[in-house]
């Protein structure tokens, strides 16, 4: 008899345990066995049923301020449970407390933002999307675009790296607008999302089907969505390909969000010298990247660009900061980075650096990393890699596969042109960050690349102190990115909000519009 506890899925309003084979979550660095998940035999339908009619009904009843409100009382429940969520980060993400917080407290964050933006929407059911437009020579005559709520169910398939702020920075928005969430959390981290949504459901705060989540295999969700649900992923372009072909979303134009693989960069100002700030500021965040959550991030520095005179300088700095990182139990004091969150991703890793390494030279290799309180040989832990190439406008493999770990490769570039060139090899991204001490090379990088990434993150030594990271997604900037990337937007403030409403437009008199924005609230970003 398996004695490893079954995490229950909580759908239809109830708790129900997955029947048949269960999925067992592994301790990275230790091996040993958590907990089981398991989705098999749960009634998709009655549970999509309930969440789209019981859930969106109880959630619509309400005020863009009431459900901001409910957002506040989460956050509160969520502090409180801090202490555990931290313990099983450590040991189901295998992450140290600093790298914990990134997905933890990020996520608690991104819901109070969303709760005091809701809060200023007021007690409205409804959003006015822009001014009136006159439509006869008469201005009593006039059309007025609303944004309302859809009428579904937002399900959410989410990736391994962000089991909380994965959850919250979608859940956030939804239940703000109005609309009911199922959570689909990745199999290897699932259980911080569904100890999360359980102190949700214990504390009472939601309408009973207005979260939900199901663990374990995700067969069969795709096939409950009907024309007016959304569906949200965050993963691989594999799955994204299969999200994008499914009958929901092609016959029935169920809205989809999709945020894909991702190659971002990192850019030095040509104009830069050796130890001057802009030059340190790159090293110190290539470095702040490749190292935080394993470099486990959507978002995390995967190619950076320097000038080819600074090449060896640069290589030669990051080195050397990479080899006072130190890797192993994440329990154990003294340690920075902990490890992959499976077997399964260091394998993958490893086997993405030897791809590489066709196309590159090694400038830092993670394998002559001593490990601590971890065994290499049934840990997940793998140290930092730096890679490197001098010319790589030869390359093909280095602008094509992300290596979705600790591994970065060093680009040369002669001239502006080429690093834009470059750059936008990544065929779209979510974040490109540009080093530079000149507002007009800013300036030049952010119209260069802005079309081609979802975000441009310019860091001068003005900012230095405050700003919030490359890596770092804040919830009142765009996430998403065009092209490979996935083409989705996510946050931006109250933008995020327009994924789950439909606008529509309202032609009518100007007594009829009048009584309609009584009901409503000018949607400001």
């Amino acid at each position: 008899m398996n004695t490893t506890p079954l995490l229950p899925n909580f759908l239809a309003g109830r708790w129900q345990d997955g029947a048949g084979h269960a999925a067992t979550l592994h301790d990275p660095v230790l091996g040993t066995p958590l907990v089981r998940v398991s989705s098999a035999g749960l009634d998709l339908a009655e549970g999509f049923a309930f969440s789209r009619e019981q859930g969106g009904a109880a959630l619509r009843a309400l005020t863009y301020k009431q459900r901001a409100a409910l957002l506040g009382e989460i956050v509160k429940v969520l502090q409180a449970n801090r202490d555990a969520y931290y313990e099983i980060a450590t040991a189901n993400c295998g992450t140290t407390t600093k790298d914990s917080a990134v997905d933890i407290d990020g996520g608690i964050f991104t819901l109070g933002y969303y709760a005091k933006q809701g809060e200023a929407l007021g007690d409205a059911k409804l959003l006015l999307d822009g001014e009136r437009i006159r439509m006869a020579k008469d201005p009593v005559f006039q059309t007025q675009h609303i944004l309302s709520p859809t009428r579904g169910v937002a399900l959410f398939i989410n990736a391994f790296n962000f089991p909380s702020w994965g959850l919250w920075e979608k859940a956030a928005p939804a239940l703000l607008s109005g609309v009911p969430v199922i959570v689909k959390p990745a199999t290897a981290t699932a259980w911080l999302t569904q100890r999360m949504v359980k102190d949700v459901v214990d504390a009472g705060i939601l309408p009973a089907g207005a979260l939900s989540v199901v663990c374990g295999s995700s067969a069969g969700l795709m096939d409950q969505l009907q024309p007016f649900d959304v569906v949200s992923f965050t993963g691989s372009a594999a799955t994204a390909r299969i999200i994008r072909s499914h009958p929901a979303v092609v016959a029935d134009s169920v809205r989809c969000n999709i945020e894909a693989d991702s190659l971002n960069s990192a850019l030095l100002d040509p104009a830069a010298t050796e130890g001057s700030e802009a030059f340190n500021l790159l090293v110190n965040e290539v470095v702040r990247e490749m190292t935080v959550k394993s470099g486990q991030k959507c978002t995390a520095i995967r190619r950076i660009f320097v000038p080819l005179e600074l090449f060896d300088e640069v290589a030669q700095a990051i080195s050397a900061k990479l080899a006072k990182v130190t890797v192993g139990n994440p329990r154990s004091e003294g340690v920075r980075m902990g490890a992959l969150v499976s077997m399964e991703q260091k394998h993958s890793v490893l086997h993405g650096i030897t791809e590489l390494l066709h196309e590159s030279e090694m400038l830092f290799d993670g394998s002559e990393v001593a490990l601590i309180d971890a065994d290499p040989a049934t840990s997940a832990c793998v140290a930092p890699t730096l890679l490197g190439h001098r010319d790589p406008g030869q390359a093909t493999t280095l602008h094509e596969v992300e290596v979705f770990g600790p591994v970065a490769t060093l680009m040369a570039y002669e001239d502006e042109d080429e690093a834009w060139e470059l750059i936008r090899r990544g065929d779209g991204s979510l974040v490109a960050s540009v080093y530079s001490e000149d507002p007009a090379f800013i300036a030049r990088a952010a119209a260069e690349l802005g079309s081609c990434h979802g975000r441009v993150h310019a860091i001068s030594p003005d900012v230095a102190a405050m700003q919030s990271g490359h890596g770092n997604v804040m919830p009142m900037s765009l996430h998403g990115g065009p092209g490979r990337a996935g083409g989705g937007e996510e946050l931006g403030g109250l933008r995020a909000l327009g994924f789950y409403h439909r606008r529509s437009a309202v032609q009518g008199s100007t007594a009829a519009l009048d009584a309609l924005a009584a009901t409503a609230t000018p949607l400001k970003y």
